[in-house]
């Protein structure tokens, strides 16, 4: 099951991100920047025991008024080829769509995931400076390796 993730979900849902993080696959972000964008995440849990499991989590956070960015798509690793990474992206930008949003970017390590929503790889450089913000606090700027992706919706 997809929903929006709540206040109880956080520390479930910074262990998975430190964990990709850990293994250079995905940026971590503090346990207090995820409590400030608590609004932007959808998780998926697992109702099949008596208390729910995130087995994953994707952002969808709003840049601008017609531009949106797919942050922090992590899924369990056990629980990786059933389909969860892809019912989030679909969430996240099912969302974009009901709020308008004419455009949604990512920066990945997994262009070839993203190229089946119909993504298409850009230059960094055609990001709005608004985004650069966050660049300038990562571990990697300024030599980051990630991969620019936009999708017009």
């Amino acid at each position: 099951m997809i929903r929006k993730a709540n206040i109880n979900d956080i520390k479930t849902i910074h262990g998975l991100l430190q964990d990709y993080g850990k293994k250079g696959e995905l940026l971590p972000r503090p346990l207090s920047e995820l409590y400030d964008h608590l609004r932007d995440f959808w998780v998926y849990v697992d109702n099949n025991e008596s208390k729910e499991k995130v087995l994953g989590c994707c952002a969808l956070q709003f840049c601008w008024e017609d531009l949106a960015e797919i942050r922090s798509l992590a899924v369990h690793p056990d629980f990786l080829k059933k389909k969860i990474g892809s019912k989030l992206a679909e969430a996240v930008l099912a969302e974009a769509e009901l709020f308008n949003i004419k455009k949604v970017f990512t920066l990945t390590y997994r262009p070839e995931f993203f190229e089946k929503y119909g993504f298409v790889k850009i230059p960094r450089s055609e990001l709005p400076l608004k985004i650069w913000g966050d660049c300038f606090m990562c571990v990697k700027f300024p030599d980051c390796d990630e991969i620019a992706m936009m999708k017009k919706l």
